[in-house]
Protein backbone atom coordinates (compact mmCIF):
# COMPACT_ATOMS: atom_id res chain seq x y z
CA UNK A 1 0.00 0.00 0.00
CA UNK A 2 2.89 2.33 0.82
CA UNK A 3 4.34 1.72 -2.62
CA UNK A 4 1.16 2.90 -4.32
CA UNK A 5 1.06 6.06 -2.18
CA UNK A 6 4.74 6.80 -2.99
CA UNK A 7 4.01 6.20 -6.66
CA UNK A 8 1.16 8.78 -6.67
CA UNK A 9 3.28 11.27 -4.71
CA UNK A 10 6.04 10.84 -7.31
CA UNK A 11 3.62 11.41 -10.20
CA UNK A 12 2.24 14.55 -8.54
CA UNK A 13 5.74 15.88 -7.87
CA UNK A 14 6.77 15.30 -11.49
CA UNK A 15 3.64 17.12 -12.64
CA UNK A 16 4.36 20.07 -10.36
CA UNK A 17 8.00 20.27 -11.47
CA UNK A 18 7.08 20.11 -15.16
CA UNK A 19 4.39 22.75 -14.59
CA UNK A 20 6.92 25.07 -12.99
CA UNK A 21 9.35 24.70 -15.87
CA UNK A 22 6.92 25.11 -18.81
CA UNK A 23 4.86 28.30 -18.21
CA UNK A 24 7.49 30.62 -19.70
CA UNK A 25 7.16 28.97 -23.10
CA UNK A 26 3.35 28.99 -22.95
CA UNK A 27 3.22 32.64 -21.99
CA UNK A 28 5.52 33.72 -24.79
CA UNK A 29 3.52 31.73 -27.34
CA UNK A 30 0.32 33.30 -26.03
CA UNK A 31 1.84 36.77 -26.23
CA UNK A 32 2.96 36.16 -29.80
CA UNK A 33 -0.48 34.85 -30.79
CA UNK A 34 -2.11 37.85 -29.09
CA UNK A 35 0.17 40.25 -30.97
CA UNK A 36 -0.63 38.56 -34.28
CA UNK A 37 -4.38 38.79 -33.59
CA UNK A 38 -4.03 42.46 -32.62
CA UNK A 39 -2.08 43.24 -35.80
CA UNK A 40 -4.68 41.45 -37.93
CA UNK A 41 -7.50 43.40 -36.30
CA UNK A 42 -5.65 46.70 -36.81
CA UNK A 43 -4.87 45.98 -40.46
CA UNK A 44 -8.40 44.84 -41.26
CA UNK A 45 -9.84 47.89 -39.51
CA UNK A 46 -7.62 50.13 -41.65
CA UNK A 47 -8.55 48.45 -44.92
CA UNK A 48 -12.29 48.01 -44.45
CA UNK A 49 -15.25 49.62 -42.73
CA UNK A 50 -17.10 46.30 -42.67
CA UNK A 51 -16.10 45.58 -39.07
CA UNK A 52 -17.04 49.09 -37.92
CA UNK A 53 -20.08 49.58 -35.73
CA UNK A 54 -20.29 53.32 -36.35
CA UNK A 55 -23.65 54.64 -37.51
CA UNK A 56 -23.30 56.88 -40.52
CA UNK A 57 -26.36 58.86 -41.65
CA UNK A 58 -28.58 57.49 -44.42
CA UNK A 59 -27.49 60.31 -46.76
CA UNK A 60 -23.90 59.12 -46.45
CA UNK A 61 -24.88 55.49 -47.15
CA UNK A 62 -26.44 56.57 -50.43
CA UNK A 63 -23.09 57.97 -51.61
CA UNK A 64 -20.81 55.10 -50.54
CA UNK A 65 -19.85 52.09 -52.68
CA UNK A 66 -20.99 48.70 -51.36
CA UNK A 67 -17.47 47.62 -50.41
CA UNK A 68 -17.26 50.62 -48.05
CA UNK A 69 -20.33 49.57 -46.01
CA UNK A 70 -20.44 47.33 -42.98
CA UNK A 71 -23.20 44.77 -42.42
CA UNK A 72 -25.51 47.06 -40.45
CA UNK A 73 -25.18 49.83 -43.04
CA UNK A 74 -25.86 47.40 -45.88
CA UNK A 75 -29.05 46.24 -44.14
CA UNK A 76 -30.17 49.86 -43.63
CA UNK A 77 -29.44 50.67 -47.28
CA UNK A 78 -31.60 47.73 -48.37
CA UNK A 79 -34.38 48.90 -46.05
CA UNK A 80 -34.25 52.35 -47.69
CA UNK A 81 -34.29 50.75 -51.14
CA UNK A 82 -37.32 48.54 -50.44
CA UNK A 83 -39.27 51.38 -48.79
CA UNK A 84 -38.69 53.50 -51.87
CA UNK A 85 -39.94 50.60 -54.03
CA UNK A 86 -43.28 50.70 -52.17
CA UNK A 87 -42.75 47.92 -49.62
CA UNK A 88 -43.53 48.17 -45.93
CA UNK A 89 -40.24 47.23 -44.26
CA UNK A 90 -39.87 45.67 -40.82
CA UNK A 91 -36.24 45.75 -39.67
CA UNK A 92 -36.22 42.63 -37.50
CA UNK A 93 -32.55 41.81 -37.25
CA UNK A 94 -30.61 44.98 -37.94
CA UNK A 95 -27.11 44.63 -36.55
CA UNK A 96 -27.71 41.78 -34.16
CA UNK A 97 -28.59 38.15 -33.76
CA UNK A 98 -31.34 37.99 -36.33
CA UNK A 99 -32.11 34.29 -36.38
CA UNK A 100 -31.68 34.22 -40.16
CA UNK A 101 -33.88 37.19 -41.16
CA UNK A 102 -32.80 40.85 -41.30
CA UNK A 103 -35.82 42.43 -42.96
CA UNK A 104 -39.42 41.46 -43.57
CA UNK A 105 -40.79 43.28 -46.58
CA UNK A 106 -44.52 43.41 -47.28
CA UNK A 107 -45.83 44.28 -50.74
CA UNK A 108 -49.07 46.10 -51.57
CA UNK A 109 -51.00 42.80 -51.61
CA UNK A 110 -49.79 41.94 -48.10
CA UNK A 111 -47.38 39.23 -49.26
CA UNK A 112 -44.51 38.92 -46.77
CA UNK A 113 -40.92 38.15 -47.77
CA UNK A 114 -38.12 37.27 -45.34
CA UNK A 115 -34.86 38.94 -46.42
CA UNK A 116 -31.38 37.96 -45.26
CA UNK A 117 -28.60 40.43 -46.13
CA UNK A 118 -24.93 39.41 -46.23
CA UNK A 119 -22.32 42.13 -46.70
CA UNK A 120 -19.30 39.98 -47.57
CA UNK A 121 -16.03 40.62 -49.35
CA UNK A 122 -15.96 39.35 -52.95
CA UNK A 123 -13.93 36.26 -52.03
CA UNK A 124 -16.18 35.33 -49.09
CA UNK A 125 -19.06 33.28 -50.47
CA UNK A 126 -22.38 32.70 -48.69
CA UNK A 127 -22.51 29.09 -47.47
CA UNK A 128 -25.39 26.65 -47.81
CA UNK A 129 -26.07 26.91 -44.05
CA UNK A 130 -27.22 30.52 -44.50
CA UNK A 131 -29.80 29.45 -47.07
CA UNK A 132 -31.05 26.69 -44.77
CA UNK A 133 -31.35 29.12 -41.83
CA UNK A 134 -33.33 31.57 -43.97
CA UNK A 135 -35.73 28.89 -45.21
CA UNK A 136 -36.34 27.74 -41.63
CA UNK A 137 -36.60 31.27 -40.21
CA UNK A 138 -39.24 32.53 -42.63
CA UNK A 139 -41.92 30.65 -40.70
CA UNK A 140 -41.00 32.55 -37.51
CA UNK A 141 -41.90 35.80 -39.28
CA UNK A 142 -45.05 34.51 -41.02
CA UNK A 143 -43.48 34.88 -44.48
CA UNK A 144 -44.34 33.00 -47.65
CA UNK A 145 -41.30 34.08 -49.69
CA UNK A 146 -37.56 34.33 -49.03
CA UNK A 147 -34.82 36.49 -50.48
CA UNK A 148 -31.06 36.36 -49.90
CA UNK A 149 -29.11 39.47 -50.87
CA UNK A 150 -25.31 39.47 -50.79
CA UNK A 151 -22.50 41.72 -51.94
CA UNK A 152 -20.53 38.63 -52.98
CA UNK A 153 -22.06 35.38 -54.27
CA UNK A 154 -23.32 32.01 -53.09
CA UNK A 155 -21.31 28.80 -53.06
CA UNK A 156 -22.37 26.10 -55.53
CA UNK A 157 -24.24 24.06 -52.89
CA UNK A 158 -25.91 27.24 -51.59
CA UNK A 159 -27.15 28.12 -55.09
CA UNK A 160 -28.49 24.59 -55.52
CA UNK A 161 -30.30 24.75 -52.18
CA UNK A 162 -31.67 28.24 -52.96
CA UNK A 163 -33.10 27.00 -56.26
CA UNK A 164 -34.54 23.90 -54.62
CA UNK A 165 -36.36 25.91 -51.92
CA UNK A 166 -37.23 28.83 -54.23
CA UNK A 167 -35.09 31.37 -52.41
CA UNK A 168 -34.64 34.41 -54.64
CA UNK A 169 -31.04 35.59 -54.43
CA UNK A 170 -29.25 38.69 -55.59
CA UNK A 171 -25.48 38.42 -55.85
CA UNK A 172 -23.03 41.33 -55.86
CA UNK A 173 -23.44 42.30 -59.53
CA UNK A 174 -27.24 42.37 -59.39
CA UNK A 175 -27.22 44.29 -56.10
CA UNK A 176 -24.81 46.90 -57.45
CA UNK A 177 -26.86 47.37 -60.62
CA UNK A 178 -30.19 47.71 -58.77
CA UNK A 179 -28.77 50.12 -56.20
CA UNK A 180 -26.88 52.16 -58.83
CA UNK A 181 -30.06 52.64 -60.89
CA UNK A 182 -32.02 53.48 -57.74
CA UNK A 183 -29.41 56.04 -56.59
CA UNK A 184 -29.50 57.70 -60.03
CA UNK A 185 -33.26 58.14 -59.70
CA UNK A 186 -32.75 59.61 -56.22
CA UNK A 187 -30.38 62.32 -57.50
Amino acid sequence: MKEIIWFFIGVVLLGVISGILKPKKRRSARKRASKVRTKRKESSARTSHRASKTRRPDEVLLTKPLNDLNGVEFERLLALYFRDQGYVVHEVGIGGNDGGVDLVIVDKRGERTAVQAKCYADHNMVPVQTVRELVAAKRNHNCMLTMLITTSDLTGPAKKEAEQFRVEFWHGGIVEEKLRNWKRRQA
